[in-house]
Protein backbone atom coordinates (compact mmCIF):
# COMPACT_ATOMS: atom_id res chain seq x y z
CA UNK A 1 0.00 0.00 0.00
CA UNK A 2 1.23 3.77 -1.04
CA UNK A 3 2.07 5.15 2.60
CA UNK A 4 2.50 9.15 3.28
CA UNK A 5 6.07 10.30 3.24
CA UNK A 6 7.45 11.17 6.91
CA UNK A 7 8.75 14.83 6.90
CA UNK A 8 9.17 15.42 10.89
CA UNK A 9 13.06 15.82 11.57
CA UNK A 10 12.35 14.06 15.12
CA UNK A 11 10.72 10.83 13.18
CA UNK A 12 13.69 10.96 11.30
CA UNK A 13 16.56 11.19 13.12
CA UNK A 14 15.26 8.23 15.53
CA UNK A 15 17.50 5.28 15.26
CA UNK A 16 15.42 1.98 13.90
CA UNK A 17 15.20 -1.76 15.28
CA UNK A 18 16.28 -4.37 13.57
CA UNK A 19 13.63 -5.94 11.44
CA UNK A 20 11.99 -9.43 11.53
CA UNK A 21 9.47 -11.36 9.40
CA UNK A 22 7.12 -9.51 11.02
CA UNK A 23 7.41 -6.44 9.35
CA UNK A 24 6.90 -8.31 5.86
CA UNK A 25 3.72 -5.91 5.05
CA UNK A 26 5.92 -3.09 5.65
CA UNK A 27 8.61 -4.03 2.52
CA UNK A 28 5.58 -4.16 0.30
CA UNK A 29 4.39 -0.79 1.66
CA UNK A 30 7.76 0.29 0.85
CA UNK A 31 8.38 -0.88 -2.15
CA UNK A 32 4.77 0.36 -3.22
CA UNK A 33 5.96 3.98 -2.03
CA UNK A 34 8.99 3.84 -4.05
CA UNK A 35 7.21 3.02 -7.37
CA UNK A 36 4.43 6.03 -6.68
CA UNK A 37 7.24 8.85 -6.18
CA UNK A 38 9.56 7.00 -9.07
CA UNK A 39 9.68 10.23 -10.80
CA UNK A 40 11.93 12.04 -7.29
CA UNK A 41 12.84 9.09 -5.00
CA UNK A 42 15.36 5.97 -5.63
CA UNK A 43 15.44 4.88 -2.57
CA UNK A 44 13.51 4.31 0.85
CA UNK A 45 13.84 3.53 4.21
CA UNK A 46 11.15 2.69 6.73
CA UNK A 47 11.12 5.37 8.84
CA UNK A 48 10.11 7.59 5.35
CA UNK A 49 6.84 6.10 6.21
CA UNK A 50 6.33 6.29 9.41
CA UNK A 51 8.12 2.35 10.47
CA UNK A 52 10.70 2.92 12.40
CA UNK A 53 12.49 -0.45 11.52
CA UNK A 54 15.64 -1.39 9.81
CA UNK A 55 14.15 -2.34 6.45
CA UNK A 56 15.26 -0.49 3.22
CA UNK A 57 14.20 -0.27 -0.55
CA UNK A 58 16.67 0.80 -3.71
CA UNK A 59 16.41 1.30 -6.85
CA UNK A 60 18.41 -0.63 -9.25
CA UNK A 61 17.93 0.33 -13.01
CA UNK A 62 14.62 -1.31 -13.52
CA UNK A 63 14.46 -3.23 -9.95
CA UNK A 64 13.59 -2.78 -6.98
CA UNK A 65 15.38 -4.76 -4.40
CA UNK A 66 14.60 -4.78 -0.19
CA UNK A 67 17.43 -4.91 2.44
CA UNK A 68 16.31 -6.13 5.75
CA UNK A 69 18.63 -5.11 8.33
CA UNK A 70 21.30 -3.80 6.17
CA UNK A 71 24.44 -3.35 7.80
CA UNK A 72 27.77 -1.86 5.78
CA UNK A 73 30.45 -3.79 5.83
CA UNK A 74 33.17 -2.35 4.20
CA UNK A 75 33.63 1.12 2.25
CA UNK A 76 36.52 2.67 0.01
CA UNK A 77 36.96 5.82 -2.24
CA UNK A 78 35.35 8.81 -0.37
CA UNK A 79 34.33 11.85 -2.33
CA UNK A 80 31.89 14.82 -1.65
CA UNK A 81 28.74 15.47 -3.17
CA UNK A 82 25.13 16.22 -2.64
CA UNK A 83 21.98 14.56 -2.17
CA UNK A 84 18.29 15.48 -1.74
CA UNK A 85 16.10 13.50 -0.11
CA UNK A 86 12.10 13.00 -0.47
CA UNK A 87 12.04 13.76 3.15
CA UNK A 88 13.72 16.86 2.81
CA UNK A 89 13.64 20.03 1.19
CA UNK A 90 16.57 21.20 -0.79
CA UNK A 91 20.07 19.87 -0.83
CA UNK A 92 22.57 18.78 1.10
CA UNK A 93 26.65 18.45 1.11
CA UNK A 94 27.48 14.95 2.66
CA UNK A 95 30.72 12.22 1.88
CA UNK A 96 29.90 9.42 0.84
CA UNK A 97 32.08 6.21 -0.90
CA UNK A 98 32.31 4.77 -4.65
CA UNK A 99 32.29 0.78 -3.02
CA UNK A 100 30.77 -0.75 -0.43
CA UNK A 101 29.92 -4.12 0.86
CA UNK A 102 26.66 -4.54 2.55
CA UNK A 103 25.49 -7.48 4.38
CA UNK A 104 21.54 -8.25 4.93
CA UNK A 105 18.81 -10.00 4.44
CA UNK A 106 16.53 -10.06 1.84
CA UNK A 107 13.17 -10.08 1.11
CA UNK A 108 12.69 -13.79 1.68
CA UNK A 109 15.05 -13.43 4.40
CA UNK A 110 17.94 -15.05 3.56
CA UNK A 111 21.23 -13.54 4.07
CA UNK A 112 23.01 -12.17 1.72
CA UNK A 113 26.42 -10.29 1.20
CA UNK A 114 27.35 -7.83 -1.81
CA UNK A 115 29.61 -5.12 -3.14
CA UNK A 116 28.06 -2.05 -4.95
CA UNK A 117 29.64 0.99 -6.87
CA UNK A 118 29.22 4.18 -7.57
CA UNK A 119 25.11 5.59 -7.75
CA UNK A 120 23.81 2.51 -6.15
CA UNK A 121 25.88 2.31 -3.60
CA UNK A 122 25.01 6.16 -2.47
CA UNK A 123 21.66 5.25 -2.68
CA UNK A 124 22.31 2.51 0.04
CA UNK A 125 24.64 4.65 1.87
CA UNK A 126 21.69 7.38 2.00
CA UNK A 127 18.79 4.82 3.22
CA UNK A 128 21.28 3.04 5.24
CA UNK A 129 22.09 6.52 7.32
CA UNK A 130 17.98 7.10 7.30
CA UNK A 131 17.89 3.58 9.57
CA UNK A 132 20.71 5.24 11.84
CA UNK A 133 19.16 8.02 12.59
CA UNK A 134 21.04 10.34 10.20
CA UNK A 135 19.83 13.16 8.07
CA UNK A 136 21.88 14.63 5.12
Amino acid sequence: MIKPVVHDPAALTTVATPASRADSATIVDLLDTLAANQATCVGMAANMIGVNKRLIVVQMGPFAIAMVNPQITHKSGAYETTEGCLSLTGERKTTRYHQITVNYLDRNFKPQQQSFTDFTAQIIQHEVDHCNGILI
